[in-house]
């Protein structure tokens, strides 16, 4: 594949979908293969309010979490050029979905629920899994949060395969983003 397209960047490219999907993983190498910085932002609310995700939920509950997720995200959306992995509630949130479409390109990282279900499984550090059936707890965030996924500007399946392999795929619809974007812009009336 030709990555001439793909030199320059014009946005924050930010990856969403449920918890277990890869956003971290298939976001690492992404941000790599294009040279660019990698930002998670469940990282940068830590440093922000100085403890754990879960502390956070444990001290302030969800609400809070969430006012402080969309101040974070809206703060990174408006530094340099970078790739953003999300936690799995923030593009369920109407302003911060409305300002990534301003000012980014998301991606939507959509896996099978088995395959979340072995992903979150790994480790008990996801909050809303704690002291929960987990299948039913991801059949709910699916339902609730497929509809705000499914206005990603790009949808990129992510399965049992090398992460390398996500990547290209990535990449591919990306630079055919990019192309598309071009061309009507070229075609626009002047």
């Amino acid at each position: 594949m030709s990555t001439n397209k793909l030199s320059h960047i014009p946005k924050t490219i930010v990856l969403v979908g449920l918890m277990g999907a890869g956003k971290t993983c298939i976001g690492k190498r992404l941000a790599q293969r294009l040279g660019l910085p990698f930002v998670d932002a469940d990282d940068e609310i830590e440093k922000a309010a100085d403890c754990s995700i879960n502390e956070i939920f444990e001290l302030y509950g969800e609400s809070a979490f969430r006012d402080g997720e969309r101040r974070v995200i809206a703060r990174l959306l408006n530094g340099p050029v970078h790739v953003l992995a999300t936690g799995g509630g923030a593009f369920v949130n109407d302003a911060t979905r409305a300002q990534v479409k301003d000012t980014a390109i998301s991606i939507w990282i959509r896996a099978d629920i088995e395959l979340l279900l072995s992903r979150t499984g790994r480790r008990n550090t996801r909050p809303l899994l704690k002291n929960t059936d987990p299948r039913k707890t991801l059949e709910t965030l699916i339902e609730e949060r497929y509809p705000a996924y499914e206005q990603a500007d790009i949808v990129v399946e992510s399965g049992q395969e090398s992460p390398d392999i996500t990547v290209d795929q990535t990449l591919t619809k990306l630079q055919d983003l990019l192309l598309a974007a071009d061309q009507s812009i070229a075609d626009a009336p002047r």
